[in-house]
């Protein structure tokens, strides 16, 4: 079973995933990797040496294309599953909330497709993490 849990305050090197939630123009941007039907908040994994923050910059230009945009932290989130890359022990993240205000014209990264919209899709592709995510950014004023 996947627990996912909500912290203030962890050590950086624990930190290895970077969650973004983002909107422009008070709306939802949500992104579809190329090779699945299913939809994501953009995010992605920490690189060697990288700062957590950087890693939200970039996985966010990344996955949508955002090019001027206002972006924070929320808090520390951990995932533990049974089937995580972490062979069940619990891996460690940072969510953030990005107020995108331009984007780029075309995607040039492993994403399909971004949507703008003011309601959640139905679809996810981590449907035992992301409404976890979802309600935590709601319950600190994010969402």
């Amino acid at each position: 079973m996947t627990e996912v849990r909500f912290y203030e305050d962890a050590a950086d090197e624990l930190l290895k995933f970077a969650v973004i939630f983002a909107k422009t123009q008070n709306k939802y941007v949500f992104c579809r990797h190329r090779d699945r039907n299913t939809w994501e908040v953009p995010g992605g994994h920490r690189e060697d040496g990288e700062n957590i923050m950087d890693t939200a910059k970039r996985e966010l230009y990344e996955e949508t294309g955002a090019l001027e945009f206002d972006i924070e932290p929320i808090c520390i989130y951990s995932v533990t599953a049974p089937d995580n890359l972490n062979h069940g022990e619990e891996s460690f993240g940072m969510l953030f909330f990005a107020d995108i205000r331009r984007f780029e014209a075309e995607l040039h990264s492993e994403i399909d497709k971004i949507v703008i919209t003011d309601r959640f899709p139905e679809r996810w592709t981590y449907p035992d993490i992301q409404p976890h995510l979802i309600e935590e950014a709601k319950k600190r004023g994010y969402l």
